[in-house]
């Protein structure tokens, strides 16, 4: 909000979703100016430890609970996390003014090369280029990356490239991955007081 009483509020930046279906109960707190980050969700380590890293490079602050049918598999307890968290996104943004839309960022991790190019302007599109030299790490599946961002993406609003440039380690490639999504983020989620960032005027 601002200061100026004579001001109109800008983008909330802050939100609270939950999603509850058969397969998945899940409620996201969500604030892109930062705060705690608490996971407390019946998924693989690794996953939970990909949404933390996510979350810190991207300077939020992030409170993720719930459960899934983890006994049935993962997909739809990850798929699902992408869905809450893309649209708590999406209503952080409000109309989609106020920020600066665009941003990126490359990303070592060892011998691993990560890359996200991010669009936060209300045209979903994901491109994931990566093959990944191990099919899982530590139980959890690296084909459910794909199933993560794409879910995250159409609520979102977001154009997201991401590619794995290189490496040996699926943990060091998908950490790469998410840290440069974080980076990306912060950087197209920041404010940008004024009107939307486009040369039509709208988005």
């Amino acid at each position: 909000m601002s200061d100026n009483p004579l001001s109109p509020p800008g983008p909330p930046r802050r939100a609270e979703v939950s999603r509850k279906t058969k397969e998945t109960d899940l409620s996201v707190k969500i604030d892109l100016d930062g705060g705690a980050i608490e996971l407390s969700l019946n998924a693989p380590g690794f996953f939970l430890h990909m949404l933390n890293t996510l979350a810190v490079y991207a300077g939020w602050g992030l409170t993720l609970t719930g459960t899934g049918d983890t006994n049935v598999d993962d997909h739809h307890t990850v798929e699902d996390v992408g869905l809450v968290l893309g649209e708590a996104l999406a209503i952080c943004l409000g109309d989609f003014s106020g920020h600066a839309r665009f941003g990126s960022a490359l990303v070592p991790m060892d011998e691993a090369l990560g890359e996200a190019a991010l669009d936060a302007g209300r045209r979903p599109y994901l491109n994931l280029e990566v093959n990944w030299p191990q099919p899982i790490s530590g139980q959890f599946e690296m084909c459910l990356v794909q199933e993560f961002f794409q879910a995250l993406v159409q609520k979102a609003g977001w154009t997201l490239h991401l590619t794995g440039r290189h490496g040996a380690n699926s943990h060091h490639l998908c950490e790469a991955i998410f840290k440069a999504t974080g980076l990306a983020a912060k950087a197209a989620l920041a404010k940008k007081p004024g009107q939307v960032f486009s040369t039509k005027g709208m988005l």
